[in-house]
C-alpha cells in the first residue's frame, strides 16, 4: 500500500520579487503560455485570439469578460516591462503577441512553465489538482514529480515564483499559489509555514488529503482511458 502523500510547505521569501502583475496581466501571461504548449501551430496569438483565450469559460478561475481595449492596455504595460513581445509573422495581416517567459525567468523549463500557467489561470490549487489540470500542457507521472517542479518555483534563485499555503482554516490540505501577482491573500507568515512532518497533524486532515488524492487520480485515469478509446476507435 502506498504511503499517504502530504505536501511540504517551505518558507517563502519575497524580498527580490519583481513588481507584481495585475489580474488582467496574469490572465494574459497564463493564456500565452497555455496556447504555446497546447496549440503551437496557432501561436503567437492575435489580439482577437488573446481576448477570446482570456474570456474562456473553461479552465479559468475566475471567468473574465475583458474587451479588446482592456487587453490592449495590459499588453502595452507588459511590453514596457518585458513580459510580452509584439511580433510580425510572415504572411499574417495583423500583429501577434508572444510571452517572454524565457527572458524574465530563464531557468524555467517546460514542466514548471506549465504549472505556472495553470496557477495563473486558476488560482491556488493542491498538488493533485495541478497534476490533473496541467495534463493538457505537460503530463506528470506522479504527484512527486509535480512537487519537485513546484519546489523549483518556490526556490527560484532570483526570487520565489510560487508559494505553498499550508493547511489551516478554510484549507483542508496544502495548496500552491503563484507569486507573480504578489503575495497571495491569506498566506501564513514565514515562521508559520512549516513541514507537516515537523508538526502534529489531525488524523482526519491526513484522511482528507489521501481521499482527495485518490479522487483526483481516478479522474486522471478516466481521462487517459477516454483518450485511448478515441485513438483506438473504441465506443462505450
Amino acid at each position: 500500500m502506498r504511503a499517504r502523500h502530504q505536501a511540504w510547505c517551505a518558507p517563502m521569501e519575497t524580498d527580490t520579487a519583481p513588481p507584481p502583475l495585475t489580474a488582467v496581466e496574469a490572465r494574459i501571461l497564463g493564456c500565452l503560455i497555455e496556447k504555446e504548449l497546447t496549440l503551437p501551430d496557432h501561436y503567437p496569438l492575435t489580439l482577437n485570439a488573446l481576448v477570446s483565450a482570456c474570456n474562456q469559460s473553461t479552465n479559468r478561475e475566475p471567468v473574465m469578460r475583458l474587451d479588446e481595449g482592456e487587453v490592449q492596455r495590459a499588453l502595452e504595460n507588459m511590453k514596457s516591462r518585458g513580459w510580452v513581445f509584439q511580433v510580425t509573422v510572415v504572411g499574417a495581416r495583423v500583429q501577434k503577441y508572444r510571452h517572454n517567459l524565457k527572458g524574465k525567468l530563464p531557468r524555467l523549463e517546460k514542466p514548471a512553465a506549465a504549472l505556472l500557467a495553470v496557477l495563473l489561470l486558476r488560482g491556488s490549487q493542491t498538488v493533485g489538482e495541478l497534476r490533473l489540470r496541467s495534463e493538457r500542457l505537460q503530463a506528470f507521472p506522479d504527484l512527486e514529480s509535480v512537487e519537485a517542479e513546484l519546489s523549483g518555483l518556490i526556490a527560484y534563485p532570483e526570487g520565489p515564483v510560487a508559494a505553498c499555503l499550508p493547511a489551516g482554516p478554510g484549507r483542508r490540505v496544502a495548496q500552491y499559489a503563484q507569486l507573480l501577482t504578489g503575495e497571495p491573500g491569506g498566506i501564513a507568515p514565514q515562521e508559520e509555514i512549516i513541514s507537516p512532518s515537523s508538526a502534529a497533524q489531525p488524523d482526519n486532515a491526513g484522511d482528507q488529503a489521501w481521499k482527495q488524492r485518490m479522487e483526483l487520480e481516478i479522474e486522471l485515469l478516466k481521462s487517459q482511458i477516454n483518450r485511448l478509446k478515441v485513438r483506438l476507435g473504441v465506443e462505450d
